[in-house]
Formats: C-alpha cells, structure tokens, sequence
C-alpha cells in the first residue's frame, strides 16, 4: 500500500550542520528530478527544502555539481528537469532504447503545435482560421497525450469554447526556457510551420 506524506518529514533537516543541510536539499532536488518524467514545478520543488531557502541558489549549485556528469539541470518554464547532454544523443541512440521517448511529429502536427505556440490561449476555431481547414480532436488529442499542450483559459464568448496552451514539456521537448526562446512566426512559416501565422 502506498503511503502519503507523513508528518515525520523533516524540511528544515536543523540537526544537520549547515553545509550538510545545503548537500542534502541539493540532493533531494536531484532525487526528485530524476524520478519525474515531467518537468517539475517551481512549487512543488520547494516542498522537499527548507522555508525561505533560495530554490535558484540550491540548483545552481546542484548544476555546478552535475557538470562533469553526462546530464544536467534545464529549465523549462517555472519547472526543472534532468536531461542527457547533447554530445551523448548519439550514443544513447545507438545503445538505448528511446524510441518511445522520440515526437515523431507529422508535418502537419508539428505546424500545428507551432500556431498553438505563437497564439496561445488558442481554440479549434482559431486554429481553423490559421489553417484554412478544421483540426480534428484526434489530433488534438495526440498533442494533449504526449503534454504538449493542455487546456487554457475558456474564450470570453458564446458558448465559452476551450483553448490551448503550451505545456512546460514543450519547452523541455523543444529546449526552450521560455516561450521568448520560440523563433519569429516569420522565421517558423519560412521553415514551413505555422502557415499563415503572422496573418492571424
């Protein structure tokens, strides 16, 4: 059975020296990115150190630590994630298994993720408009199951349909910090995504 968090957990970790305490959150944080297959947020980060401990102080450090390591700390939004380093991309897809890991987005899919990207919060309708034709729920299923995108804000209108955003496992898939990181919608329609986004 499993159990949920018990009051025995120790963030503040006081019997420890000062340097002790610092290593141990370090590794908490690395324990937890390691475990997660997502990006872990800002908040959920902070529950596993100390109150009032600088969250950005610990990583940095964390990263300092992990640079002769062949993965390191990204960071996708306001969440962390532990990733392989770039020159090692070959070996592991030479030994690994990670092909279920790869997008393998179509054309079409990937142009679609980039309009979501650039108009975000954007609906079905929107996305119609960007493209000329109707994007069917499977596809948007398809992007949602693989949290590329997620549900955004409800547009303010008749019937209040649903929109879309970019999830923090973009940024992280794509290797974007931010949605600032993300290429013109010029540079994206001469790569020949996201047609007809600087026009909507």
């Amino acid at each position: 059975m499993r159990k949920g968090p018990t009051a025995e957990f120790d963030r503040e970790l006081s019997d420890l020296a000062p340097e002790q305490r610092w290593r141990e959150w370090m590794r908490r944080i690395e324990a937890v990115l390691f475990a997660s297959a997502v990006p872990v947020a800002r908040e959920d980060l902070a529950r596993v150190v100390g109150q009032g401990v600088s969250l950005e102080l610990l990583i940095e450090d964390l990263r300092a630590d992990l640079e002769p390591r062949p993965y390191e700390i990204a960071r996708a939004g306001n969440a962390w994630l532990l990733r392989t380093r770039a020159a090692y991309a070959p070996v592991i897809r030479r030994a690994a298994n990670v092909a279920d890991q790869a997008l393998n987005l179509s054309e079409f899919e990937a142009a679609v993720l980039a309009a979501i990207a650039l108009h975000q919060p954007v609906s079905r309708e929107g996305l119609r408009e960007i493209f000329g034709r109707e994007i069917s729920r499977d596809l948007i299923g398809r992007l949602s199951a693989r949290a590329l995108i997620a549900p955004g804000p409800r547009e303010p209108r008749r019937g209040a349909p649903y929109t879309f955003v970019t999830t923090e496992a973009f940024l992280a898939a794509f290797d974007l910090t931010s949605l600032a990181d993300l290429p013109e919608a010029e540079q994206l329609e001469d790569a020949g995504l996201a047609r007809g986004a600087s026009e909507a």
